[in-house]
């Protein structure tokens, strides 16, 4: 569990963080959105202990990161990629790492293979890539089989088959009771990952809920065989109707059930009738639009 309380972070005049609270239960996946520089990640950096908080608290199973006894074994983190030595092998950096969290090498290897870098590990990590940077920070957060992962973009750099991976990595770990807090930008990937979205605009909570409250139904997309007949008859029943470009008749505001009346009504023939379900991608810009 992890719980944040008013969390907030200024530098001199400038509040970069102001007052924002939640909590991660087990079991979920959380999408953590926001525009550049509405701090996200300042956030991730309070939690686990990076950046000091100027107010608020963040606690993972009622305890500050800091005071964790073995913050690695309960809160695995990717919050930069990049930082890590070039001149090592990616071997050499994760066995470092599981030497000061107390995991035995043979964890290395392990995780080496769950990412896909047992022929990479050898090399030295200023030859890979972004996206092989990228599953090297995620073996290094999965050494210790933490119970939460907080990743800050995990999908930079990756391939659609590495972000197919990453996305099937994240939600196993859901389904056998961890925590999961990421950040990302792909908002089609966010969609097919998480079950709740927390974002953030101009520093503070501007959502927090399940995907499918916050997305909600938008109206009925209905074809029929005879589209004209249905729309007349639907128009007459006091619903606006508007044409879609696949062909399909929209009905902005109706559910399915009051337009499949009118159409059964009518002795209307219908081929399709389902919701109409806003995108992420418009939900993201009406939340953070005046943030």
């Amino acid at each position: 569990m992890i719980e944040v309380s008013g969390l907030t972070k200024q530098y001199g005049s400038r509040t970069v963080v102001d007052d924002v609270s939640f909590a991660l239960d087990p079991g979920t996946v959380t999408g953590f959105l926001g525009p550049n520089g509405a701090g996200k990640s300042t956030t991730m950096r309070m939690m686990t202990g990076l950046v000091p908080a100027t107010a608020g608290t963040a606690l993972v199973d009622g305890r500050p990161y800091r005071e964790l006894p073995n913050p690695g074994a309960v809160v695995g983190t990717l919050l930069d990629a990049s930082a890590v030595h070039p001149g090592r092998t990616g071997r050499t950096h994760l066995r470092l790492l599981a030497s000061a969290i107390g995991v035995p090498a043979s964890r290395v290897e392990e995780v080496l293979g769950l990412v896909g870098l047992e022929d990479a590990a050898r090399r030295r990590i200023g030859g890979y890539s972004l996206g092989m940077r990228q599953r090297l920070g995620i073996a290094g957060a999965l050494l210790a089989d933490p119970p939460v992962l907080v990743f800050d973009e995990p999908a930079n750099g990756l391939d659609p088959e590495g972000i197919r991976w990453m996305r099937d990595l994240l939600r196993g770990h859901a389904a056998r009771g961890g925590t999961v807090l990421l950040s990302s930008h792909l908002l089609g990937e966010v969609e097919h990952t998480v079950d709740r979205l927390l974002v953030i605009g101009a520093g503070r909570v501007v959502a927090d809920a399940p995907v499918a409250d916050l997305l909600g139904a938008d109206g009925t997309a209905v074809h029929a065989a005879d589209p004209a007949a249905l729309a007349r008859a639907l128009e007459a029943a006091g619903f606006h109707v508007q044409h879609g470009a696949d062909g399909a008749l929209v009905v902005p505001g109706a559910d399915p059930g009051a337009v499949g009346a009118v159409a059964a009504a009518g002795g209307h023939v219908l081929t399709d009738l389902r919701p109409v379900q806003r995108g992420i991608e418009d939900l993201f810009f009406q939340l953070t639009a005046a943030a």
